[in-house]
């Protein structure tokens, strides 16, 4: 039995969700079990969706006590669950709540854990081989978990969503749980303005200090709007104050895997591509050549920002134009 936890973020079922419901289908079908997901006080079209995904069955927690997902309740939850349900294997996303909740619910049910699987396990027996990657994306190591209970926490990006007409099993599911020792005097929700949150997002347009200052940010968002991307920045520039802190990434940052990374006036430091090297594919827009974001890019433009964004800009436009 495979059990995966899913997450509601404002009003939708996270996409990295639904890729663990994916991931938990494709290992049952391995292992000759079933999937069942988990979801907190989720409405009846996520509902529906996850079982889209492939999940058989769902556990519906209504308690408005994990609303604010405090890891300590949330682990508790899923390790009542994984014992109702009898599950050997649990799936998490390799996002802020599996980071925090995975290690400790493997501690709880003396679970091996691999903590970012980039690739579908191989059955070994009652072994799992997983795949993950190690010094900052530059190698893949292959752990083997031997354990009775098995918990994998997937890399965001690294699997796609499929839906299908699969219809789950929804019950009620009670939890009890211990009382809170975290304390919430105010949540505050950070606003993307519209667009797919970073580790979710398949478009990424990306800058660094190359543009000079914050002001001459509005061709990376105008470029990020017209190809429906996610505007980010390295470091430097948040620490400068340009950009907010949540749209830093690298390896002090946001680590994404998004298809199309495009990167304006970054050097490349080690730090920063720690974070992007799993892009599927990577523009380098730099005026100097030497930059040893090149060295990693599958596109490379050498020139002067200031000049072929707007260009790039322009033959966007053109394209979308002609396609409509």
């Amino acid at each position: 039995m495979v059990l995966v936890y899913t997450e509601i973020n404002k009003g939708k079922v996270k996409k990295a969700s639904l890729e663990a419901v994916n991931y938990g289908a494709k290992i049952a079908e391995l292992t000759g079990g079933s999937v069942t997901a988990i979801a907190f006080n989720a409405e009846a079209s996520q509902l529906e969706e996850i079982g889209k995904a492939g999940a058989r069955k769902i556990l519906s927690v209504k308690n408005d006590a994990l609303a604010n997902l405090d890891n300590m309740l949330v682990a508790s939850a899923v390790e009542q669950a994984a014992k109702a349900e009898g599950s050997k294997i649990i799936i998490f996303s390799f996002d802020v709540v599996g980071k925090a909740v995975a290690p400790r619910l493997s501690a709880k049910l003396r679970a091996g854990l691999v903590a970012g699987a980039v690739d579908y396990p191989t059955v070994n027996g009652n072994a799992l081989e997983v795949k993950k990657n190690v010094f900052s994306g530059k190698a893949t190591a292959v752990y083997t978990i031997n354990s009775d209970i098995k918990i994998i926490s997937l890399l965001p990006n690294s699997f796609p969503v499929k839906l299908g007409d699969n219809a789950a099993t929804v019950a009620d599911f009670a939890v009890s749980l211990p009382a809170s020792k975290i304390v919430f005097k105010e949540k505050k929700s950070t606003d993307v303005g519209g667009m797919i949150p970073l580790p979710e997002a398949e478009l990424v347009v990306s800058a660094g200090r190359g543009l000079k200052g914050p002001e001459n940010w509005g061709m990376v968002e105008e470029l990020a709007k017209l190809l429906g991307a996610t505007t980010a920045c390295s470091r430097p520039v948040a620490d400068m104050h340009w950009r907010p802190h949540h749209e830093h990434v690298g390896q002090t940052g946001i680590a994404i895997r998004p298809n199309l990374y495009i990167a304006i006036g970054i050097s490349g430091a080690i730090q920063h591509l720690a974070g992007v090297n799993g892009s599927k594919t990577i523009v380098v827009i730099n005026n100097d050549k030497e930059a040893p974001f090149f060295k990693s890019a599958d596109y490379g433009v050498v020139g002067d920002a200031f000049t072929i964004v707007p260009k790039l800009i322009e033959a966007v436009k053109k394209l979308k134009a002609n396609q409509n």
